[in-house]
């Protein structure tokens, strides 16, 4: 997937010898919760957030807060997961980009590699959302594909979408079949479910035989 096409040039970096005024102004003016720097020489010195922009001297210039520029930035070839890891990490809906001379070339905008995001067959397939879990040293990737496709369900994505108290989470997009053979499957190999978006008939079985069972001992 190439992301070349989607760098944006609308606005301009700011010197470091421009008023933080200026710097104000634009954040009044725009959405973005950072602005991108660079010296006399065109280098890129790093991004001022909207929250440390609004603290500052208005008549002051912004190499007086050289110290509180972020230093985020991604490569024109650096894939999409990573950009998006790179918007995660630093809280920022623009993100600068350089090419490997780190010559700025502009920058990328949050919501357009969402955009991408939900054009990936994950989202944009029909298919069943299972969310399991099992020990972070005890689950493995090919053990999940196995699973599923052992069902003859199709894996059309997953990924860990946690990991807490050495118990790592594994979100699921699974075609082409029901989810109730996968899930007892996945049972018998130790993965907890935490949700299904299908009818699970293993639960539902469960709770109609305790509650037959109820009725019985209630006789």
């Amino acid at each position: 997937m190439n992301l070349s096409e989607y760098i944006i040039n609308d606005i301009k970096p700011l010197l470091n010898t421009d008023l933080v005024s200026d710097l104000q102004l634009m954040f009044n003016q725009l959405t973005y919760s950072h602005i991108p720097v660079k010296d006399e020489h065109g280098t890129y010195l790093g991004c001022i957030s909207e929250t440390d922009a609004h603290c500052f001297d208005a008549n002051k210039p912004l190499q007086d807060y050289r110290h509180a520029g972020e230093g985020f930035f991604v490569r024109d070839n650096t894939n999409w997961l990573d950009v998006l890891e790179a918007f995660a990490q630093n809280s920022a809906n623009i993100m600068p980009v350089l090419n490997v001379s780190n010559k700025y070339l502009g920058y990328y905008e949050l919501n357009d590699v969402i955009g991408l995001f939900n054009e990936t067959p994950f989202f944009s397939e029909n298919g069943a959302i299972l969310i399991v879990e099992k020990g972070l040293q005890d689950y493995s990737f090919s053990e999940v594909s196995q699973i599923v496709e052992s069902n003859d369900g199709k894996l059309l994505g997953a990924f860990i979408s946690k990991i807490e108290n050495d118990v790592a989470q594994i979100t699921i997009k699974i075609g082409n079949s029901g989810l109730s053979d996968i899930m007892q499957t996945f049972r018998r190999y130790s993965y907890n479910i935490v949700s299904g978006h299908e009818e699970d008939s293993y639960i539902d079985g469960l709770k109609e035989r305790s509650d037959y069972l109820k009725k019985y001992l209630d006789i």
